[in-house]
C-alpha cells in the first residue's frame, strides 16, 4: 500500500527511523545511565531510584548472573514480577548481560507457569515473594536451577525496607507459604554480584532481548521472539511520533499497567528511559483509592492505560480533583477505548485520550495518532514511521480504501518468528512478509486506521458481520452500564446470535432497558434474540492489563447451554 498517510505526518515527525548497526538496549540503557545520573528514574511505595542508582544496581546483578551463577549470553530468565523497584533492575541487568528476559504474569496458575517456563527453557527466575508459592509448585520438571527471591521492601532505604516487609508478611499476610531448594534472596545477589567483575557483552541488534508470551487466545500461549533492534526500533518510533512535545529529563509517566506486558515495557519503561523521564510504578492498579491517593501527589505528565482503567479512575472518588495542570496526554491502548469513556475523560482531565493501536508481535506499537488531535477521533491514528501496512481480504488481495479487511503489518519493530514454533510463524506472516494481526480494520482518504475488532470476535447473524466493539460503544453510552461485553452464540435459526454480559452501576438497570436501548440504537440482527440473552454480573473476565476477555464469556456460557439452540 502507497504510504499516503505521511501527508499527514506533524511536519516534524521523520518518514524512517534509523538504527545504528550495533544498537542495542543494553546501549539505550547506558547511555541514559551516563547522561542523567542524578534524575529521577523509578518511584514505588514512597521511594525513588536515580538513574545511578538503578545502574549500579542492574550491573551489580548482571555481574552476580555471568559470574556467580554461570549464565551465557542468550540464556534464558524468568521475570515473575508486579510494578515493583526490582522489575526495572532486574531488566537492566538482563539486557546489559545479554540474557532474554521471559516475562512471567505473576498471577499465573502454576500450571500455566509451568508451560511457561518449560517451553523458555529458562536456567533461573526472579520471584517476588508473594508469588514464590506458585513457582515453587510449578518448578519441577523445569530447567531453573536457581531462583532469585524478592520482596517488596528491596531496594528501599532501611528502615522502611523492614517496615514494609514485616507488614506485608505478619499484618496483611500476602506471602504465603513456600519452599524452594534453589532460592537465594535478591539482596544477597545485589551484593554479591557488587563483589565481581561484570564482563563487558557484546551485543548486536538482531540478538534476542525477549520472549514475550501471547495471551494465548487460541491453545496454549506462544511466545514472540522480539529482538533487541525490534524493541530498539519501536522507542525510536514512538520517540518521534510522541517524544517531540516531551522534555528531555522533566516527564513524570504515570505506570499502572504491568511491566511484564509489552505495551507498559515499550511505552513506559523502555520508552520514558530513552527520555531520561520518570516512571512512577502502581503495584496495585486495582486499588483504585490508592492508586488515586499516589495521583494525588505528583505532577505526572503523561498516563497509559486501557478502556477499564480510565473507566475505573472515572468513577473513583477524589480523581476529579486532581491536577491535571501538567498532564501533556493520555495513551491508551490494549484494547478499544470507548467514546463515552473518552469524552468523560476529556471533561475531567481537559484532554482528549490518544488512542494508538498495537500487538505483542510488534513490538507493540503499530499505529499512533497525532498529539494535536482536540477530541476523541474512533481511529488509532498513522501507521509509525518506516510502518507499512496492508488490509486485505480473505484471499489476501488488498481492499480499497474505507473497506474492512484484515491489518497486515511490515516494519523493523515486527518479531522474526514464534519460539519454537516454525509452523505458527509460517502461519502468522504473509508471501511478501507481511505479519497478519488477526484484527480487521480499514483506512480513510486521510491515511487513518480504525479497528473494527478482532477476526475471531466477530459475530455472523444470518451471513451478517456484527462487530462486538460497535455494540459495545454505543452501550456504553446507557445510564447505569459501569461495562459491558458483547458475544456470539450458537443460534438454530441465524447461525449465531448476539448475547450481553453488563456489569451494572448499581440495581436500577433492567434488562428490558437495555433491549429498549438495543431497539434505538441497533438494527434487527445486532440485538439480542430476547431477554434472556442479556445478562447481568458482578465482574466480566479480564487479561493481566484489564481487556475484557469475550472467549471466556463465550466458555462460560457454552458449559451453562450446551446445546447449539442455547436452552440446557
Amino acid at each position: 500500500m502507497d504510504k499516503f498517510w505521511l501527508k499527514n505526518y506533524p511536519p516534524d515527525v521523520p518518514h524512517d527511523i534509523e538504527l545504528a548497526p550495533h544498537a542495542s538496549l543494553k546501549t539505550l540503557a547506558e547511555e541514559s545511565f551516563a547522561r542523567y545520573p542524578e534524575l529521577p528514574a523509578f518511584s514505588n511505595l514512597g521511594h525513588t531510584l536515580t538513574y545511578e542508582a538503578v545502574d549500579e544496581a542492574s550491573r551489580d546483578l548482571a555481574a552476580y548472573l555471568l559470574t556467580r551463577l554461570h549464565l551465557k549470553k542468550g540464556d534464558r530468565v524468568a521475570v515473575i514480577l508486579p510494578n515493583v523497584l526490582a522489575f526495572p533492575v532486574t531488566l537492566y541487568a538482563l539486557m546489559r548481560a545479554g540474557l532474554v528476559v521471559v516475562s512471567c504474569n505473576p498471577l499465573y496458575t502454576p500450571l500455566e507457569l509451568a508451560h511457561q517456563l518449560k517451553d523458555s527453557e529458562a536456567r533461573v527466575a526472579i520471584v517476588l515473594e508473594n508469588f514464590a508459592h506458585v513457582l515453587a509448585e510449578a518448578i519441577r520438571g523445569t530447567r531453573v536451577h536457581t531462583v532469585l527471591v524478592a520482596t517488596l521492601g528491596d531496594l528501599l532505604p532501611w528502615p522502611r525496607n523492614r517496615l514494609v516487609n514485616f507488614a506485608v508478611r505478619y499484618v496483611k499476610r500476602l506471602v504465603p507459604r513456600y519452599h524452594l531448594n534453589q532460592a537465594v534472596s535478591f539482596t544477597h545477589a545485589l551484593k554479591a554480584g557488587a563483589r565481581a567483575l561484570f564482563p563487558d557483552v557484546s551485543l548486536e541488534g538482531s540478538d534476542v532481548a525477549l520472549l514475550q508470551y501471547t495471551g494465548g487466545t487460541t491453545g496454549l500461549p506462544k511466545a514472540a521472539v522480539l529482538s533487541h533492534a525490534n524493541l530498539l526500533a519501536n522507542v525510536e518510533q514512538c520517540a518521534a511520533m510522541l517524544g517531540r512535545d516531551l522534555k528531555q529529563g522533566t516527564e513524570v509517566v504515570i505506570t499502572a499497567l504491568p511491566l511484564y506486558h509489552i505495551f507498559a515495557l515499550t511505552a513506559n519503561f523502555l520508552l520514558f528511559t530513552h527520555l531520561g523521564g520518570e516512571n512512577v510504578l502502581i503495584t496495585n492498579p486495582r486499588d483504585l483509592p490508592g492508586f488515586v491517593k499516589t495521583l494525588r501527589g505528583r505532577r505526572f505528565s503523561v498516563l497509559t492505560g486501557v478502556n477499564t482503567l480510565f473507566n475505573g479512575l472515572l468513577r473513583t472518588p477524589g480523581f476529579t480533583e486532581l491536577d491535571f495542570s501538567h498532564l501533556r496526554f493520555t495513551l491508551g491502548g490494549g484494547a478499544a477505548v470507548q467514546r463515552a469513556v473518552a469524552n468523560r475523560w476529556k471533561a475531567v482531565t481537559g484532554h482528549p485520550i490518544i488512542e494508538g493501536y498495537g500487538l505483542t508481535e510488534a513490538s507493540p506499537v503499530v499505529c499512533v495518532n497525532r498529539l494535536d488531535i482536540d477530541e476523541y477521533t474512533g481511529a488509532v491514528g498513522y501507521p509509525l514511521p518506516s510502518t507499512e501496512i496492508a488490509i486485505r481480504d480473505d484471499q489476501g488481495r488488498d481492499v480499497a480504501v474505507g473497506v474492512v479487511g484484515e491489518l497486515c503489518v511490515q516494519g523493523p519493530q515486527v518479531m522474526r518468528e514464534y519460539w519454537k514454533q516454525p509452523a505458527e510463524t509460517a502461519q502468522v506472516f504473509t508471501s511478501d512478509g507481511f505479519l497478519r494481526t488477526g484484527d480487521l480494520a480499514r483506512i480513510d482518504e486521510m491515511g487513518l486506521v480504525y479497528i473494527v475488532d478482532r477476526k475471531k470476535d466477530m459475530i455472523l447473524v444470518s451471513g451478517f458481520n456484527v462487530y462486538p466493539n460497535e455494540l459495545e460503544g454505543e452501550l456504553a453510552h446507557l445510564p447505569g452500564v459501569r461495562e459491558v461485553a458483547a458475544i456470539g452464540i450458537p443460534d438454530e435459526q441465524s447461525g449465531e446470535s448476539v448475547a450481553l454480559y453488563i456489569v451494572p452501576d448499581d440495581g436500577s438497570l433492567t434488562r428490558e432497558a437495555v433491549m429498549q436501548f438495543c431497539h434505538e440504537h441497533f438494527t434487527g440482527y445486532k440485538r439480542p434474540r430476547d431477554l434472556d440473552h442479556i445478562f447481568f454480573a458482578q465482574e466480566l473476565p479480564k487479561t493481566n492489563i484489564g481487556k475484557i476477555l469475550r472467549r471466556a464469556l463465550r466458555e462460560e456460557y457454552l458449559k451453562r447451554h450446551p446445546s447449539p439452540g442455547g436452552k440446557s
